[in-house]
């Protein structure tokens, strides 16, 4: 569930700032987008995939197949721009959104479901089960439950700056956010409370709550990342450090907790992949994102990462799929 506006944060700093880092090839690769990607999203179960396209608009795939389902625009014979994009965790609903607009599918049909304008323009988004909400991270300093099937507010969380990343416990009970305000916050979805709040020392573009609601992870733009418990505030575990500017200093863009909470997997604007062990905060595994022409330019960000049967999905800026063991 990542947007266009992270290139301007990754990229271009990536180059210089995390070239260090190795990691294995993929095992394979398929080619989504021709020309690269504004935005994707990976379901729960790595069944599906939603991607924004440069040239196409939006689309859903089946990454059993790797082929192409449907392609979502938000008017007929024109493509949209899609800067957001989510899966509800049953994978029944995705949604896409323009700058201002949101649209729920229908992924068994392919059929729109709602048809909604947004308070603000849209940076991310994530969707609760049956796509009833979803929960969006907006330009105007809150981020909105948005009712996605009938349409209206249901909550609004309020921030000291534009909301840019967000992500829903599987039950919708938990919404974490990160700011341009430096901070990641951990909210009671139904009440509106706010849990826990973690300081950061740039804006944060990157959060991600575990299944079961106990683990929280957060990162800063070319700051610190972290492991760290959604019950006390606590941080567990620092994935980097300002310690070694050059290999440390890394922008993350996606991340997700496995089902049974004990493994992350990140993906950062260099096209780094890495999976973590969350009880110790050890790397198990890295690899290294598919590049179209080894002449071009070298780096591409993962905008989305996935737990699939086996093997695991990084999603690039660069419209490859990749599939990851």
């Amino acid at each position: 569930m990542r947007n266009a506006h992270r290139v301007l944060t990754g990229i271009s700093l990536a180059l210089i700032l995390s070239g260090c880092n190795t990691g294995s090839p993929p095992a394979d690769w398929k080619e989504y987008a021709v020309t690269g990607a504004y935005s994707a999203a990976i379901s729960e179960s790595g069944n599906f995939a939603t991607l924004g396209s440069f040239n196409h608009g939006g689309s859903l795939w089946d990454l059993r197949k790797h082929a192409r389902e449907y392609n979502w625009n938000h008017k007929a014979k024109e493509f949209s721009l899609i800067a957001a994009t989510a899966i509800s965790p049953d994978e029944t609903y995705a949604a896409t959104a323009n700058q201002q607009d949101l649209v729920l599918w229908n992924v068994n049909n392919g059929q729109p479901a709602g048809f909604w304008s947004s308070p603000a323009e849209i940076l991310q988004m994530d969707l609760s089960p049956n796509g009833d909400f979803a929960l969006l991270g907006l330009a105007n300093h809150t981020a909105v439950y948005f009712d996605a099937k009938n349409g209206g507010e249901r909550r609004v969380f309020r921030h000291d700056g534009r909301v840019r990343s967000v992500d829903l416990s599987p039950d919708a009970q938990l919404a974490i956010t990160g700011s341009d305000a430096y901070k990641a916050k951990l909210w009671n979805v139904e009440s509106g409370e706010l849990l826990q709040e973690l300081e950061f020392g740039n804006v944060v573009d990157t959060v991600a709550i575990s299944p079961n609601g106990q683990w929280a992870f957060s990162s800063g733009s070319l700051d610190k990342a972290v492991i760290w418990n959604a019950n006390t505030g606590q941080v567990k575990h620092s994935l980097s450090t300002s310690a070694d500017f050059f290999r440390k200093r890394v922008s993350y863009l996606s991340a997700r907790f496995s089902k049974n909470s004990d493994r992350l997997l990140t993906g950062t604007a260099a096209g780094l992949v890495q999976l973590w062990d969350v009880r110790t905060g050890k790397e198990l595994k890295a690899w290294r994102i598919h590049h179209r022409d080894p002449y071009g330019p070298v780096h591409a960000g993962v905008y989305a990462v996935g737990f699939g049967a086996g093997q695991y999905y990084a999603l690039a800026s660069n419209g490859i799929m990749n599939v990851l063991r």
